[in-house]
């Protein structure tokens, strides 16, 4: 039996058809239901992640003394170019054109900030949902006002468009894209420099932007070692805005409240259970905070920290703690890592593959301490063995680097300048100690001539002089050892030999403190107490090529011992 089916004019009326007005009412609700669900997800994840704030409704622009509104609107058609992805390959001397630079008397690069705009794509919507933030506004200003920028395009060395990419949360990727190919100077990208401190997005969190940028330097804040391209790239800080927002006064550097701290509210449960089991292994030692369930939403809540019902104030507490966790979340890059030099509290930095904000030109071992995940277990452990007094060197440290290279977006904008000018300029770059010394004396502080020191302050840390004639192999195993030694600031290798010249460059170890080889007049064996232009420290090392049984802890210790002897003036250790 077949039962009988009706037919309309479009198709089987197997179910009752709903009414069409009916239809497109929900069709419509549901879509509007959608997408403010959308729009709320993107507030927040762009509100807790990173705080931009637009500067849409101000007038403080000021390149060119105009407000965001002023800014002539710039349409992309839908079929408009799109950048490669990016050349994992390039480094300076293959996608740098440095002859734009030629030469300057003063060796400093010239750098073109594009004018303002406002783009989007060719139904109206802009290309980014927060338009351009404070903290962008803040970093162009500061390069506007700085001895690197020209308003003269033809002068030009490095090109930044007033394009904000800081935050890739609030960004239409492929408009984005358009907008920098849309550029007069573009040219695939080259001399262009962008700057991005949220890169990726969920699930995956790509660890540089994933806006298509062809060959354009990145200076970003979370690169991985798979990410960043060595000495073409500039690994940067996240900014902190709490930078501004709260004042934490200098610390003296001493023993604290708490041994270690841990204050991040979004790590990965099994970091969190670790955690927890140090806590219970080592009591009152270690703080483990977490967010204030018992508080309302908002960027109040955000200044606060709970343990077991106790409030905290953050980043205040940071300052009672010698050290500070700073665990990777969903970024290898972190604002905590800023907060925590800013307390002057030393940094545990477990975020493996990371590469540390600056590390071109600045040695993190001497304010942080870096610790590979697996080894979170072992973290009190390893932490203890660090001796008091060097503890103090990197509070101090870490206090400055913040000072010094993490305070701004300003700070931030001219240290990644800096880094590139050096690249283009290395006869005239700055020196080890430049980057890496803090002002031993600050002169304000002097109200009388008197008081004056009588010779130059040194540089803390110590110098190792190496004495060698011939002994290749075993001049090598020392320089390896010696360049261990966390307190090592320099090495000199005095060349003894008037008849042989010293191993080409290539062949010396390669050791992250500068190494020079001092070629003498004669084989003396008190060359190696010549007072040397190149010694600057508090200390010195003098050592033979043939001292191989000494271990860098050995060497460690007894640069504390002479040290805690001797508070004043310059010391040998022989």
């Amino acid at each position: 039996m077949c039962a009988s089916v009706k037919y309309g004019s479009r198709g089987p009326a197997l179910i009752p058809r709903m009414k069409t007005k009916y239809r497109i009412y929900y069709i419509t609700l549901f879509s509007v239901v959608l997408l403010g669900l959308i729009a709320t997800g993107i507030y927040y994840i762009t509100l807790f992640s990173f705080w931009p704030h637009s500067i849409e409704s101000s007038a403080e622009w000021s390149l060119d003394r105009r407000s965001v509104h002023d800014a002539p609107l710039v349409r992309i058609p839908m079929s408009s170019p799109i950048p490669e992805r990016g050349d994992l390959s390039c480094r300076m001397h293959t996608c740098f054109d440095v002859y734009r630079c030629g030469y300057n008397p003063k060796n400093k690069i010239k750098v073109y900030i594009y004018p303002l705009q406002r783009f989007v794509d060719e139904v109206g919507v802009p290309i980014s949902s927060t338009g351009l933030s404070r903290e962008y506004n803040d970093l162009l200003s500061a390069i506007s006002d700085s001895d690197f920028y020209t308003d003269d395009v033809s002068r030009a060395c490095l090109f930044i468009p007033s394009i904000d990419v800081l935050n890739q949360n609030s960004l239409r990727i492929r408009e984005t894209a358009q907008a920098l190919a849309m550029l007069p100077r573009w040219d695939k990208g080259m001399n262009h420099l962008l700057f991005n401190m949220l890169p990726g997005g969920p699930p995956d969190y790509n660890t540089a932007l994933d806006v298509p940028r062809d060959r354009a330097l990145l200076a970003g804040g979370g690169f991985s070692t798979w990410t960043y391209r060595q000495g073409y790239d500039v690994s940067i800080p996240v900014y902190s805005p709490l930078s501004v927002e709260v004042d934490l006064p200098e610390r003296q550097p001493g023993p604290r409240r708490y041994f270690i701290l841990s204050s991040q509210t979004a790590i990965h449960r099994e970091y969190r259970v670790e955690l927890e089991r140090l806590k219970e292994e080592n009591g009152e030692a270690l703080l483990l905070l977490d967010k204030c369930s018992n508080l309302s939403q908002g960027l109040a809540s955000v200044r606060k920290r709970c343990y077991k019902g106790q409030v905290y104030d953050y980043p205040q507490i940071l300052q009672e703690s010698s050290f500070c966790v700073v665990l990777r979340g969903a970024r290898l890059g972190q604002a905590t890592l800023s907060d925590v030099l800013q307390a002057g509290c030393v940094p545990v930095i477990m975020a493996d593959s990371y590469i540390l904000p600056f590390s071109e030109v600045l040695d993190w071992k001497r304010a942080s301490v870096v610790i590979p995940e697996e080894k979170l277990p072992e973290m009190y452990t390893i932490l203890k063995s660090i001796p008091h007094r060097q503890v103090e060197e990197m509070q101090r440290q870490a206090r400055w680097f913040w000072e010094a290279y993490f305070s701004s977006m300003k700070a931030i904008g001219m240290t990644t300048l800096q880094i590139i000018n050096d690249r283009i300029y290395p006869y005239a770059a700055l020196t080890y100690e430049e980057w890496n010394n803090p002002p031993v004396v600050k002169w304000t502080s002097v109200n009388s001539p008197l008081f004056l020191p009588l010779i130059p302050p040194r540089s803390p840390g110590f110098t190792a002089v190496v004495l060698t004639y011939d002994r290749i192999e075993s001049l090598f195993r020392v320089i390896t050892e010696i360049s261990k030694v966390p307190s090592l600031a320099k090495l000199l290798v005095v060349w003894n030999n008037q008849n042989k010249s010293p191993p080409e460059e290539s062949l010396w170890p390669k050791v992250a403190v500068p190494l020079k080889v001092l070629r003498t007049k004669e084989n003396k064996l008190s060359n190696r107490f010549f007072p040397f232009d190149e010694i600057e420290t508090e200390a010195v090392l003098a050592i033979d090529d043939d001292i191989i049984m000494l271990t860098s802890d050995e060497l460690q210790f007894g640069y504390e011992v002479v040290k805690a002897l001797i508070p004043a003036g310059l010391h040998s250790i022989d």
